[in-house]
């Protein structure tokens, strides 16, 4: 019997503990400056973007949307692509809480072979986002297609 008391004592005061301090303890964790940095502030409606088959030479874009899920107007400090091949453009102006705003990403498919590149967003105070952009560039032929004379013989 005095087991099982002291068992249940054991068991029930750090329990009661934890609901006596109730919603408002609960309430000061979440609030911290940690957790509202950890929220996401933006939010990208894609993270990666696969061009597929690309011919070499011939420049692509890809516009990737954003939403700014803050409370307050926000400014891109950055955007920044893992190499010059690849140009992200993005206005320069805050965007509006709960609004969206395009990056524009341009590829220079110079090289031929498989590629992914990586754009990195700076805002909010040094804080990133990343997404990427991928596909397959195929060289172009080095001659044009010869001549059909087989065409003289239908006129």
């Amino acid at each position: 019997m005095k087991r099982t008391f002291i068992y249940l004592l054991l068991v029930i005061i750090p329990v009661s503990s934890l609901f006596a301090q109730g919603p408002a303890a609960l309430r000061t964790v979440t609030s911290s400056p940690a957790a509202v940095l950890s929220e996401e502030i933006i939010l990208l409606r894609e993270l990666t973007y696969d061009f597929g088959k690309i011919p070499q030479g011939r420049p692509v874009t890809h516009s990737f949307e954003l939403v700014n899920k803050s409370k307050s107007p926000l400014l891109l400090e950055n955007v920044q692509a893992s190499c010059g091949c690849t140009t992200p453009e993005w206005s320069q102006a805050p965007i509006a809480a709960g609004t969206a705003s395009v990056i524009r990403v341009g590829f220079n498919a110079a090289s031929e072979g498989r590629f992914t590149k990586v754009i990195t967003i700076t805002y909010h105070n040094g804080q990133a986002k990343i997404f990427t952009i991928s596909g397959d560039v195929y060289p172009m032929p080095t001659t044009s297609a010869p001549l059909n004379t087989s065409l003289s013989l239908i006129q």
